[in-house]
Order: structure tokens, then sequence, then C-alpha cells
């Protein structure tokens, strides 16, 4: 899997320290990156209002106008996906990174093996738990936690997927499968549901957690039933 990974620090010399230690680490580790540093939490918000796809992101606390954590909290208003790194030298603001769900902290002088360690943990957390898909709808880049969705259901040459907020995109339901893993569950040609929100399932249809019931093809009682049974 390739990880879009972001540095954030005022100075130029550990910007470039932090790099070489990722791209070190990301060589041992056999992993996929894309880099990009950055100088201010100002120049990585206008970045990031074109490319929103980052999956980590180092960020010094004290910069210029505007702080690390001020940053990541605004950040945190539309990604919960993203695994914030905080590098500082001093231990004061470690209370705040509880208000934006920081990974960890690590302290200036970063250690190479402690930031490896750290960047293991994002790894496992996102493949784990936050895989995200990517769409692009009108000119935007909407990110799409996999955990929210519910399910999917399919009409014409559209697929809309029912999460926090419900996405219309133009694919296959075939294409959408591809992407998703082990917890979702294809219902005959037209739906896939996520098994862990499913709450009941009868003959004639699955009822989910939110009360949403959807009809359920002759012949699938078997088989959505071994899956979740498979599942858990």
């Amino acid at each position: 899997m390739k990880y879009k990974i972001a540095i954030c620090d005022d100075s130029d010399a550990d910007r470039q320290y932090v790099l070489n230690m990722v791209e070190s680490w990301a060589a041992s580790a056999g992993h996929v990156i894309h880099t990009d540093t950055f100088s201010s939490a100002e120049n990585f918000l206008f970045h990031y209002a074109e490319e929103s796809d980052y999956d980590i992101l180092l960020l010094d606390i004290e910069m210029g106008a505007m702080d690390g954590v001020t940053m990541a909290k605004q950040l945190r208003g539309n990604n919960d996906t993203v695994q914030i790194i905080f590098i500082t030298g001093y231990s004061d603001y470690i209370l705040e990174g509880y208000e934006v769900a920081a990974l960890h902290y690590l302290m200036k002088p970063v250690k190479e093996e402690k930031l490896c360690s750290v960047l293991d943990r994002a790894v496992e957390k996102l493949s784990k738990n936050e895989k995200v898909l990517n769409f692009e709808i009108g000119g935007e880049m909407v990110r799409l936690p996999i955990y929210q969705i519910r399910y999917a259901d399919v009409f014409g040459n559209y697929v809309t997927i029912h999460a926090a907020s419900d996405v219309t995109v133009k694919m296959t339901l075939g294409e959408l499968e591809k992407q998703l893993d082990e917890r979702f569950y294809r219902v005959g040609r037209s739906c896939i549901v996520n098994m862990t929100q499913v709450s009941r399932v009868t003959k004639r249809e699955i009822k989910l957690i939110d009360g949403i019931t959807i009809p359920l093809p002759r012949g699938a009682y078997d088989g959505i039933n071994r899956a979740i049974i498979n599942m858990r």
C-alpha cells in the first residue's frame, strides 16, 4: 500500500532531518511513500485545500503565525483519519494533543528508532481501522473512511455510498467492492453491506443497526449468515 506523508516544520534543517529518517524507514520496511514538506501551517493548509488525501502528518508545534496544534484542530474539522504525529521541543503542549486525537508526541531531537516505531503504529492503525476511499466529486476531493460505510447500492451507472454523509459516484458496484475489505458482503447485484452494521437477518431482509432495512434476494440468506459468522 502507498502512504502519503506530509512533514510540516519551519526549520529547514529539521524538515530535512525528519524526511531522511522517514525515507529510511520506508525503504527498510518495504513501504511505498510519497512525501511532501512544508515550512509553515499556512503553506500546508493552502496545499491541503487541493490535495487532502494525506495519511500521516508529522507536525512541528512551535511555528510562526499559526502553531501546529491550531492547524491540527482546523484539519480535524473535516478529516478524522489522518494520523497526526506532533514534533516538539517542549512537553507543555501534550495535553492539547488529546483534542485532535494525536497518535504520538516526539520530542526534539527526534530519535530514529522512536520515529520508526511510531510510523509503524500509524501504518498499522491505517491498515486495520482507517482505510480511506478518495473520490473526486464536483472538482473536490472527498475522503470517505470505509468504517463509516453502512451500505452501498446501485442505480444505473451510479453507486450511492451511505455513510455519515451519502456520496454518489459514477462507478460500478464491482469497482467499489474491490476497494473494500472483509467487513463487506455483496448482496446480489445491487447492494454491498457492512456486516458490522447488521443487527438482524431474515429470509426477506437485512436490518441495520440504524434501523434501515435492505431487501434480501431469494437464496441469499444462507450466504450472508455464513459470512457474518466467519467474520466474527
